[in-house]
């Protein structure tokens, strides 16, 4: 894995490595990717792989065409442990991708932040939201997620960065991870999963 020697050049990360190399899979269809992760929002991995299953089963298990989603009826989609507002999020990505013919495809021909802007225009969806999108759909290796939480707190715990000031702290962090290119993703991958052990 190259990525491994260009990050193994942090001697604060290099320690991280040692667990193993991590592989990025790329995901089809982004747009209901992309509904699974406003899913997901403020859930735990396991509820939310919950509704995702209840959510395909509304569709004999598979990944719904767009149409069919905003055709079902919203109290259909809230019986299988949707809110009000995820409703609506998940109605609104079916619309703003048939109006702007979002596909793997498109995607695929744009940049990163191209696609933060583009996708951030659709009412609850946020820059977070679209950074997981790259990295765990779109498979692209050089995403840094300032805004996670877990990441945040490794990075504050490795790199003693205080996090009193979130401004401060983002700006540091930005600084760190600009070294990591073109493999920012990975470095991710890795203090998630030193996080979680």
């Amino acid at each position: 894995m190259d990525y491994l020697n260009h990050l193994q050049k942090d001697k604060k990360l290099k320690p991280l490595l040692q667990a193993g190399p991590l592989k990025i899979t790329k995901r089809k269809n982004v747009p209901v990717r992309l509904m699974a992760s406003i899913m997901s929002q403020q859930l735990s991995t396991k509820v939310a792989a919950v509704i995702y299953q209840r959510f395909l089963d509304l569709y004999n298990g598979k990944d719904p065409e767009l149409s069919q989603v905003l055709s079902t009826p919203d109290e259909k989609l809230r019986a299988i442990g949707l809110s009000n507002a995820k409703v609506n999020y998940v109605k609104n990505v079916a619309s703003f991708c048939i109006e702007h013919s979002i596909t793997d495809k498109t995607l695929a021909k744009k940049d990163n932040e191209d696609i933060i802007d583009l996708l951030v225009q659709i009412k609850g969806v946020g820059r977070w939201t679209v950074e997981m999108l790259l990295m765990f759909t779109l498979g692209r290796e050089d995403v840094f997620a300032v805004d996670d939480l877990g990441i945040q707190q490794a990075m504050c715990n490795i790199y003693k960065i205080d996090p009193a000031d979130k401004k401060a702290m983002k700006i540091k962090m930005k600084a760190i991870a600009q070294k990591w290119s073109p493999y920012q993703t990975y470095a991710c991958m890795h203090l998630w999963r030193w996080k979680d052990s």
